[in-house]
């Protein structure tokens, strides 16, 4: 195992920021004067961890500026909320929107934290009263909440799995909108790891999305791009990557640099595609 022990801050392209925005994304800052194409989404966008993330290798395989809006632990509503960060979206000849969980969304159940969309804030009054016999301050993260929910009661939870999808399916639209219409969806699905007992009641990553809530968007968009992923540890792509001394076991749940490498060349046929059309 050859991974660089010098911290994610090490990485020659340093988080910034667009307009007024208050998300960090992965930089550097690129010129927006010249044609370019916009990707929105979240850790696996920016590319934690890695120096070349896809992003950075479509960009040589295309010819095109590529925009790397990827901001990390950033969830859908915290794209659907920056006004700053849809408008350099808007700009583009083509946003690629990740396909982010259904988890991480504020609903009629509970409210998520803003811009840390994985932060459970708090829940409603309908929620409360569905499940009277759990105490919600236990809960911190969207995942321990849900997971918490399904454990307390598999009937229950059914009302709350589809409150999820409905919201999800209508912010989806409602940022597909926002964009004009000019979206690539990439939906990356984690294989589960090997070995693994069980599985989550959320499914795999990203959590409680299905084939159904994808067709459900295809009308609105140019095309959906989909591809099994692995993590670095199930890959064996802990190589190359860059980290400090406690970001090892982090990492490990992350994409590493060759499948990062594997995405941009599986992405950039289906993208190719969508601009010969135009």
């Amino acid at each position: 195992m050859s991974y660089e022990l010098t911290g994610a801050s090490a990485l020659s392209d340093e988080p910034c920021r667009y307009g007024k925005s208050k998300l960090l994304v992965r930089g550097p800052r690129r010129d927006l004067n010249a044609p370019y194409l916009a990707f929105m989404g979240g850790t696996e966008v920016y590319g934690r961890f890695v120096v070349r993330p896809f992003v950075s290798r479509l960009e040589e395989t295309l010819g095109r500026p590529c925009v790397n809006l990827g901001s990390i632990n950033a969830g859908l509503d915290s794209f659907v909320r920056d006004d700053d960060l849809k408008q350099v979206a808007r700009g583009a000849d083509l946003t690629v929107l990740q396909v982010l969980g259904a988890q991480n969304i504020s609903n009629r159940l509970y409210r998520v934290h803003p811009r840390r969309n994985d932060r459970f804030l708090q829940a409603s009054d309908a929620l409360s009263s569905l499940y009277s016999e759990v105490d919600f301050t236990e809960f911190h993260f969207n995942k321990h909440l849900l997971t918490g929910l399904e454990a307390c009661s598999t009937d229950r939870f059914g009302a709350v799995r589809a409150e999820l999808e409905a919201a999800w399916v209508a912010r989806m639209s409602l940022m597909i909108d926002d964009l004009d219409g000019r979206v690539v969806l990439l939906w990356l699905r984690y294989e589960l790891d090997k070995g693994a007992e069980g599985s989550s009641p959320l499914g795999p990553e990203p959590p409680l999305v299905d084939s159904t809530m994808i067709d459900a968007l295809r009308p609105r968009v140019q095309a959906v791009i989909e591809l099994p992923v692995q993590t670095a540890a199930v890959a064996n792509d802990v190589d190359g990557m860059v980290l400090g001394e406690m970001d090892l076991p982090a990492a490990s749940h992350m994409i590493g640099p060759m499948e990062h490498m594997r995405i941009a060349n599986a992405a950039a046929e289906g993208l190719r595609r969508v601009l010969a059309a135009d």
